[in-house]
Formats: structure tokens, C-alpha cells, sequence
């Protein structure tokens, strides 16, 4: 007897695939942990991170056509590369290790957690999406915001959880903790494999003719609509990585690192909350980019109060300044993690269900070049401006926010005059 039940078929395995690949933003948990261990700066091992979110991007676009055809073999090599990737990410640490300073180990560490986690992050990320908005053709914001928000909250959930297991597994506990969780993740993303299907009476386009080719499907509108989805999209996520890529040292420069820790939790439940909350809020809208135009203009107010005020650097003990930072912080993260919950539901909003993976795919490019481009050019910045031998730079974080600031109102001026309203939601 088939199961078929929106809930069993699309929802939990959603979250079941999200809530294991969103620990990809657990890095900065154990990066300094890697660096030392295996003898590099935590510099050079921070392009794990960059590589992983940029080989997500890319596989998201290059096989969005994959997952189109049969969401059974994306998220079936989902599964297979992220758990392959982070148990020879925990391979790679030991050799580091017995190594130290072996470029063999970070190269290994860089295929491991950067391009084969970075395929299952991309293919992972895609397979559950359209399978939702199918089920949940009433409300594909509420849908799509469910998973994505698994993906938000997968850092809350697991930070905790590895921080008890490299402080509990003893000498060695970085590469141990890495061949636990493979495993963990692995019959997690198995089973959310097992149980993803489409409805019954969906059937997709099968022949060469059936179905038009993507660069058809993006022409039924002016191309500039896409363009300007795909600009706005980039924009909200390097704007979103240079801040949260500095979050801790702001936190610090305010005087409240002793609660770095639940900031940061606090700040993921944002994230976690804007992919649900702001996706669910545009199910009751005609137009799905009022809430970027939201987005934006939140951001460009917040940014504005805070360079204004000098939040960043004169915050210490001002508790106005201190609650006015936070709110920074935790805005930008619920419009970083809106904006990627909104994005799926706008797009198929202007070209229809029938290519939506694919489309969803390409359009992912935009997070993969961000991911190489957001939290660079935030520490390029740093390290440049102010007093970058300092402990703190407090000069130099308030800079990054003129940059941020200048982006989100070239993305709200985007929202505003290159994204047309959709002819109907489809």
C-alpha cells in the first residue's frame, strides 16, 4: 500500500535532509580545532567553508536537471556525498594530524568538506524543494519556508551538541566527532530518501518536445526579470555573510563576549524564523518580492541607525546602542534566511512548476558565488581598515556595514524597478 501523505512524503523527509546538510554552518564551531590540529593557519582552512558553499551553488546549477527527473537519485547521491565528504573530512584531520603541516591534509580536507559535501549540499538542498511545493500548492511559502528553515536551524540544533562532543571524545576528538556524525547524517539523509516522493497524480513532461528548455522557460518573461531575481538573491547573501561572518568580534567590540555563544544561537533561530516566517507571510501576498522590498529596506534602516550612531564602537555599556546592534544582527539573519525561502516560491510564481528545480538550481549560482565573495570581502575589509592588529577592530566592522549598507539599497532599487509582478502565481 503507498503512503501517501503530504506530511510523510514531503515534510519530514525535507526536514530530515535540510536539518543534516544545514551543519554546514556549524564551521566556525571546530575550524580553529582543525587549524591547530593539523598544523595551519585558520586562515588557510577557512576555504573548506568557501569551497563547500560555492560547490553547492555550482552542483545546484549544474544538476538542477537531475533533480528535475528523479528526485529518488538526487537525494540519493545527496546522502552518499555529504556522509563520503565529512567521514573523509574526519580522515583527512587524523592524517593532518600524524602529519602536521601536510598540504596533503588540507588539500584532502578541501575536496572533502568543499567539493563532494559541497555536491551533497547542492543536490540535497534541491531534491525536497519542488516535492513540497507540489504537495503544499496552497500555501508553497509555508512549504518551502519548513525546510529551508531545517536548514537554518540545523546550527542551533547540532552547535551545542558538537561542542559537548569535541570537549567529550578526548585527544583526537575533532576527526572522531567527523566519523560520528557521517554516520548520524547518513541514516538521517537514507532515510529522508526512502520517504521523499511526489504526489500520486503528479507526472512530469517526459519526451524532447514535452517540455521546453529552461532559457525557453526564462524568455516567457523579459530576461532582465531574471537578472534582477538573481542580483537581488546574490546581494541579500554576501551582505548577509560579511556580517554574520563578523558577528563574534562585534559581539566582542560591545562587550558581551561572554554570551558569544547565545547570541549565536539566538542569531540561528533568526535565520531559522525568516526562512519560515517571512516565506509563510508571502503565501498571503499578490506579489512575493513585496518581501524583499521588506527585506531590504529593514536592513537599510537598521545599517543606517547603526553607522549613525557608531553602535559598533562606542556600544560597550550603552544599553540603547548594545540593543540596537543586536537588532542589526539578528534582522540581517532572518532576511538572509527569508531571502532563501522566498526565492523557490517567486520563481515558480513567474515561470510556472514545470522546470523549477532547474530554474531553482541556476539560480543558486548567485549563493555560490557568494559564499566565495560575502565573508571575503568582509576580512579583507577588517584586516585593512582600522586597527586590524588589534584584538578587536571595531573601525573596521563599522566600515563593513558602509559596504553592506551601499549593496542593500542597490538590491532594494533592483526589487523596485527590475522585477515586474507576476502575471498570476502559478
Amino acid at each position: 500500500m503507498k503512503i501517501q501523505n503530504k506530511w510523510i512524503r514531503a515534510a519530514i523527509p525535507a526536514l530530515l535532509l535540510h536539518c543534516s546538510i544545514g551543519t554546514v554552518y556549524c564551521w566556525s564551531i571546530f575550524s580553529q580545532e582543525i587549524a591547530d590540529y593539523i598544523g595551519f593557519s585558520k586562515g588557510a582552512t577557512e576555504w573548506a567553508f568557501s569551497f563547500a558553499i560555492f560547490f553547492l551553488g555550482m552542483s545546484a546549477a549544474f544538476l538542477g536537471n537531475v533533480v528535475e527527473k528523479d528526485i529518488h537519485k538526487s537525494s540519493l547521491i545527496a546522502t552518499i556525498c555529504f556522509a563520503a565528504g565529512m567521514a573523509g573530512t574526519g580522515f583527512f584531520i587524523w592524517f593532518g594530524g600524524q602529519n602536521k603541516g601536510s598540504v596533503l591534509a588540507l588539500i584532502g580536507i578541501y575536496v572533502c568538506y568543499g567539493f563532494i559535501m559541497g555536491i551533497g549540499l547542492g543536490t540535497g538542498y534541491l531534491s525536497p524543494v519542488k516535492t513540497l511545493m507540489l504537495w503544499f500548492a496552497d500555501r508553497k511559502g509555508l512549504a518551502t519556508g519548513l525546510a529551508v528553515a531545517g536548514f537554518g536551524a540545523a546550527k542551533a540544533i547540532a552547535s551545542p551538541i558538537m561542542q559537548a562532543m569535541l570537549s567529550g571524545l578526548g585527544e583526537g576528538g575533532i576527526y572522531k566527532m567527523f566519523y560520528i556524525l557521517a554516520g548520524v547524517y547518513f541514516v538521517m539523509m537514507f532515510i529522508g530518501h526512502l520517504l521523499l516522493a511526489k504526489p500520486e497524480g503528479w507526472h512530469e513532461p517526459s519526451g524532447k518536445e514535452s517540455k521546453p528548455s529552461i532559457v525557453q522557460v526564462l524568455k516567457t518573461r523579459p530576461i532582465i526579470n531574471y537578472v534582477g531575481i538573481w542580483l537581488m538573491f546574490y546581494i541579500n547573501i554576501t551582505c548577509g555573510l560579511a556580517l554574520i561572518s563578523q558577528e563574534k568580534m562585534i559581539i566582542k567590540c560591545i562587550g558581551l563576549g561572554a554570551s558569544v555563544g547565545i547570541i549565536s544561537t539566538v542569531s540561528a533561530i533568526f535565520n531559522a524564523g525568516g526562512r519560515l516566517g517571512f516565506s509563510a507571510w508571502a503565501d498571503t501576498m499578490k506579489d512575493r518580492n513585496t518581501i524583499y522590498k521588506l527585506i531590504f529596506i529593514l536592513s537599510i534602516v537598521f545599517t543606517g541607525l547603526v553607522i549613525l550612531t557608531n553602535g559598533i564602537k562606542n556600544g560597550e555599556g550603552n544599553v540603547l546602542l548594545i540593543v540596537l546592534v543586536l537588532a542589526l544582527i539578528f534582522l540581517v539573519n532572518a532576511g538572509y534566511g527569508g531571502g532563501f525561502s522566498n526565492v523557490p516560491t517567486l520563481l515558480s510564481d513567474h515561470y510556472g512548476m514545470g522546470s523549477i528545480s532547474a530554474i531553482h538550481g541556476i539560480t543558486l549560482s548567485a549563493w555560490a558565488f557568494a559564499g566565495l565573495t560575502g565573508n571575503q570581502l568582509a576580512a579583507y575589509i577588517v584586516s585593512h581598515v582600522g586597527t586590524p592588529e588589534a584584538a578587536t577592530n571595531p573601525v573596521g566592522y563599522q566600515t563593513v556595514l558602509y559596504v553592506t549598507g551601499a549593496l542593500y539599497i542597490v538590491a532594494l532599487l533592483i526589487s523596485l524597478f527590475f522585477v515586474k509582478k507576476p502575471l498570476e502565481k502559478k
